[in-house]
């Protein structure tokens, strides 16, 4: 193993200073340390992966130097454009730096929407024609791997991956770590919505905890599963395949339990949403502020103002809540409006050390869900 400090005297040495990427549970030591000991300015959490190599291009173009773009490999789709379009040698030429957390690699045990992922990662680094070293807690000699990926980049003016296996960076323990700002979890918050639901909602669950926590929540009160779909990939489209459903069943009033990480990644959808979604759509963000799945890592959440952002967007109704008493009182006005209508609830970072995972595949969840749509 490796410690992050460590790494990150490696590439400084090699004029690597400047970071951006969205975060990953394999890389979260690190980009913990990198967090507390970058210099102002030289360390951007991203809205999304394509974001973050086009920012680390124009830090180059800026400065000469090359920046270091982190991300897990579920990531990859979101940089391809980028990659080849942008930074690639035969357009614009960019000295590149990957670090790409390498969940679901083959022979260790993953969830499975990153076992195919993991399965191809490789493939598509070679197919985009991105050399790549492997790294993990054996690897001999580190320091020689990554400035011999130094030397590629800056020789080449070319991307190089460093692809990190789990359990290769020792722990880190942040300097500051985040107050409870907000009275409520996000499990309050999600049992306030599912108990005042009926059986006649469709409920479309975001990645992450969200989705892990709606599941547990069902199985603890003997609750059927057939009218939830839980998204537990794709970050940042769960809006969008639930207003396919709104709009194909008006009848039903569905609700998306979204996050703000997720929101974010992808936020020219609440633009489409706003104009075309239907009067049953209805969009529940839980805001807490960070990326809590793979680290807690911050998100700029509770630095902008997502309400105002959805009525300008083109939904009816958008409000915001911070307690229990906000969020009852402001859920009953969500229910009784007219969408699309945007609900965000402030909530304090953390789960629960217990919390487990949903025991049915995705594809028992889709079909469920599909035999309870498709004859109601």
């Amino acid at each position: 193993m490796i410690t992050p400090e460590k790494f990150f005297k490696i590439l400084k040495s090699n004029d690597i200073t400047f970071y951006t990427g969205v975060p990953d549970s394999l890389l979260k030591d690190f980009c913990s340390y990198v967090s507390d000991n970058s210099t102002i300015g030289n360390h951007i959490i991203n809205s999304n992966e394509g974001a973050s190599i086009a920012l680390a291009s124009g830090y180059y173009l800026a400065t000469g130097k090359p920046a270091l773009v982190y991300m897990q490999n579920s990531g990859i789709g979101n940089a391809i454009n980028p990659l080849l379009s942008l930074a690639d040698p035969e357009v614009y030429s960019v000295p590149l730096m990957l670090m790409i957390g390498w969940r679901g690699e083959p022979g260790k045990e993953d969830e499975p929407q990153h076992r195919k992922q993991g399965r191809v990662l490789l493939k598509i680094l070679e197919a985009m024609e991105i050399p790549f070293a492997v790294i993990h807690d054996s690897t001999d000699n580190i320091k020689k791997v990554v400035e011999d990926a130094c030397k590629v980049i800056k020789k080449k003016n070319s991307t190089f991956a460093l692809v990190i296996s789990q359990g290769t960076f020792t722990k880190y323990k942040p300097k500051n770590p985040d107050s409870k700002k907000y009275s409520m979890s996000r499990e309050d918050a999600l049992r306030v919505i599912l108990d005042n639901l009926t059986d006649n909602e469709i409920v479309v669950s975001t990645t992450g905890k969200i989705s892990r926590e709606v599941y547990e929540y069902r199985e603890k009160n003997n609750q059927s599963h057939r009218n939830d779909f839980l998204t537990v990939g794709s970050m940042g489209h769960c809006s969008q395949i639930a207003m396919a459903i709104s709009m194909n069943h008006r009848d039903r009033e569905v609700y998306v339990l979204d996050g703000d990480g997720s929101v974010i990644m992808h936020m020219g959808s609440l633009a489409i949403l706003g104009v075309n979604a239907p009067v049953n759509f209805k969009h529940i963000v839980i805001n807490n502020g960070s990326h809590d799945s793979v680290g807690g890592q911050p998100t700029v959440g509770f630095k902008i103002n997502l309400t105002s952002i959805a009525k300008s967007c083109g939904y009816i109704t958008s409000l915001s809540a911070e307690n229990e008493i906000q969020t009852r009182k402001k859920f009953v006005k969500i229910k009784n409006s007219k969408g699309p209508s945007f609900f965000e609830i402030k909530v304090h970072k953390g789960a629960r050390d217990n919390l487990g995972r949903p025991t049915t595949t995705p594809i028992e969840n889709k079909k469920e869900l599909m035999t309870h749509l498709l004859k109601s």
